[in-house]
């Protein structure tokens, strides 16, 4: 039968709030030091503005390098095992972060944090276990997650380091992995996934990915974002001490409230966005809103209306724009190399975070905190001009089919005969669930072989 506004599994719920926890968590490494590590670098020994940035962003850079590599093993070995592996790595990491006392140390740790490169596998896992018709909700709870988790992550920082200083939260964090590869090898569940494909080199599918000009496009989107992003935070905090009068460990309370009233405002655009051919409109809508955001820290970043009414607006675009791009994604990716072009977006994503901050060190400690902003505006109009130039995505439908209890072995021997109906591009079975999830072109799709295998 076809789907239509039909709501989510309980299978789909919790693999997407499993997956969205330990997104949540690895990401919570990138933005809970942003507001408290620049007066934490100071007290490390060999600490100089430049190596700042760099322990900053070193997370960024290695997890820019690895993505795309753990995105395409993901699409050959499994995402579980590419998963569990990465949150180990991430372990380490946090571990050596946290007991060293020179900022060699620290950056060393950061970039083996980055190293543990896993979120295009996480977001690849989402797209197996959701079917199409419920993936862009899903790919929305993924990004909001993120935007949560930002909001989070800036609150709970200077609390954090309050309590158990950075050194403990790097701690924390390596406590919080470990919990969270046994989260994922033992009830995160594993999709049989089969795809129709031609045989093809790993060099010939990637070489497909990087020449789809829509994903390159969106590829870019999250470079800029995350730039802007990262590159802020070397300089707001600072601003903020300097003229509002809030130490670190009080700069929650300026945050908290603006990137709620933030997130709340940027829902009903979300909502927009879904609406069939929308998306370019909120999109372009929500950059334009960055673009504004930057004129107005320049002109205004000595005045308290100015840093409140920037934060605000850019709480909201952020958050709007992080839910936005996943799902984009997602529908616009080769199903046969979604992993990959997933790990093209995520190292992207990382490689823009790593290149904010360094940038912004530079641009700060050469001319000031205004030509940082002059930066990232001109940055963000590149951008909105990419996006004017964007189309709507095409989409294939959905299909399930009741197809009885099955084993692993017989789930993927179904999964495959499934894969070879004229009109099928993908067969997924979940084994537990007894039910195939198809993406299917309606006008080529072979009913009556399809129906053959469905059970009443």
């Amino acid at each position: 039968m076809a789907l239509k506004n039909i709501p989510m599994t309980s299978l789909e719920r919790r693999s997407l709030a499993l997956l969205s926890s330990i997104y949540a968590m690895r990401l919570t490494g990138l933005f809970v030091i942003l507001p408290i590590f620049a007066l934490y670098a100071h007290k490390l020994k060999g600490n100089t503005p430049l190596l700042m940035g760099l322990a900053l962003g070193a997370y960024g850079l290695t997890q820019a390098l690895l993505q795309i590599p753990s995105g395409m093993l993901s699409d050959r070995i499994g995402r579980k095992p590419v998963i569990a592996g990465g949150l180990i790595i991430f372990a380490i990491g946090s571990l050596i972060a946290g007991s060293t006392g020179s900022i060699w140390g620290v950056i060393i740790g950061r970039a083996i944090q980055g190293a543990g490169a896993i979120s295009a596998a996480i977001m690849a896992l989402v797209a197996d276990l959701t079917r199409e018709e419920q993936r862009n909700k899903a790919m929305a709870v993924v990004g909001m997650t993120i935007g949560a988790t930002f909001i989070l992550s800036l609150t709970i920082g200077p609390v954090l380091d309050g309590l158990i200083g950075v050194p403990g939260i790097f701690m924390l964090t390596a406590i919080l992995s470990g919990i969270a590869v046994a989260v994922v090898l033992f009830l995160v569940p594993k999709p049989v996934r089969v795809l129709k494909r031609q045989k093809r080199s790993a060099r010939a599918d990637f070489a497909k990915i990087l020449t789809n000009f829509q994903l390159l496009r969106l590829d870019a989107g999250i470079f800029v974002l995350h730039l802007v992003m990262t590159a802020i935070f070397v300089v707001v905090p600072q601003v903020i001490v300097r003229y509002l009068g809030l130490g670190a460990s009080r700069q929650w309370e300026l945050y908290l409230p603006i990137m709620v009233g933030g997130f709340i405002a940027m829902v009903p655009f979300l909502m927009m966005a879904s609406r069939k051919r929308r998306t370019r409109v909120v999109l372009t809508g929500a950059i334009t809103l960055l673009v504004v955001t930057q004129l107005v820290f320049y002109f205004l970043n000595q005045t308290a209306i100015g840093l409140i009414t920037g934060l605000f607006l850019f709480f909201a675009a952020f958050s709007l724009l992080e839910a936005m791009l996943p799902s984009l994604v997602s529908r616009i990716a080769p199903i046969e190399s979604k992993g990959a072009a997933i790990g093209v977006y995520s190292s992207s994503q990382f490689f823009g975070a790593f290149t904010g901050a360094t940038l912004a060190g530079a641009l700060y400690g050469a001319y000031g905190i205004g030509a940082v902003f002059l930066a990232t505006t001109g940055l963000l109009v590149v951008w909105w001009i990419l996006a004017v130039t964007m189309s709507e995505p095409k989409l294939l439908a959905s299909r399930q089919l009741r197809v009885g209890e099955q084993t692993p072995s017989a789930a993927e021997h179904l999964a495959r005969k499934l894969s070879g109906i004229p009109g099928v591009a993908e067969a997924i079975v979940i084994a537990e669930e007894g039910v195939a999830y198809l993406k299917i072109d309606r006008h080529l799709l072979d009913e009556k072989s399809l129906e053959q295998f469905a059970v009443s």
